[in-house]
């Protein structure tokens, strides 16, 4: 029986719905030499047929993307996580693209786990992994269908308070305001507030209840708000970035709004 060749195993992956796999599969599956692979592997690449993502860990790619050389990366970041073993979600302004509030499309493929793991940046893909201790609870999390199975995304309600917890990555406040603008619609009042109890930092939600009222969706915050004066949290900044100088107190958050928010028009 003539044995597979690694572009036939290939083909048969993606024949299977599979667009990733690892180096040590091939070499159990086909009883290849690593040395045999290697120059396999590296004429594969050269060809655009794959890519590899991270060592020992490659994407397959089919016609449609040899152009750009590159998949997206829902297509297979739920098993690269697999690979890593660490749990994840795409969030931030990701997140927020797949709930159609991306004011522009994200230059980076964001995605929040608790290691700390070095971007990847290879034929024009960037996948930024944002760090986080305090990893949230599935409730919190949904799965979102892709080519290749699924993938984790955050929901809408703890898409808000990260963007705001990590407001750098996120573009800055004038940014996260415009995404929250769209957003906003997605937020479920009862569910904002289950959110924010599982946050140890109510700095966040402070801020973010203060930017939802200011955009217009104070609907969604009237729970929210009754809680947070339940709490009586310290009195923060809205932008801890700049000097609190003369800003106006808002009692229902307890921020000091020490800047004016810029929102574009969509």
């Amino acid at each position: 029986m003539r044995k597979e060749t690694v572009k036939e195993y290939i083909d048969r992956l993606q024949s299977r719905g599979r667009y990733s796999f690892e180096k040590k599969e091939i070499i159990k599956e086909l009883n290849i030499s690593p040395g045999a692979l290697k120059k396999t592997l590296s004429r594969l690449e050269e060809k655009n047929r794959i890519v590899m993502i991270r060592r020992g860990f490659y994407v397959v790619v089919p016609l449609e993307y040899r152009v750009s050389g590159i998949l997206p990366p829902s297509w297979f970041i739920h098993q690269l996580m697999g690979v890593l073993k660490l749990p994840y979600y795409v969030g931030l302004l990701s997140a927020a693209a797949l709930e159609g509030a991306a004011h522009q499309q994200p230059q980076q493929f964001q995605v929040v786990t608790e290691g700390q793991i070095r971007p990847i940046l290879v034929k024009g893909l960037s996948i930024k992994f944002i760090l986080k201790k305090d990893f949230p609870v599935r409730e919190e999390l949904k799965q979102v269908n892709t080519r290749s199975g699924y993938m984790w995304i955050s929901e809408p309600e703890l898409t808000a308070i990260d963007l705001l917890h990590y407001v750098g990555p996120s573009g800055g406040m004038n940014h996260v305001s415009t995404v929250l603008l769209e957003l906003g619609e997605k937020i479920r009042a009862a569910r904002l507030v289950r959110a924010a109890k599982k946050e140890k930092n109510l700095v966040y939600v402070q801020r973010l209840g203060h930017i939802l009222d200011h955009i217009g969706h104070n609907d969604r915050t009237v729970k929210l708000a009754q809680w947070i004066q339940e709490k009586k949290p310290s009195r923060v900044l809205l932008d801890p970035g700049k000097p609190k100088g003369s800003a106006v107190f808002n009692d229902k958050w307890f921020v000091f709004v020490n800047r004016e928010l810029e929102v574009d028009e969509l």
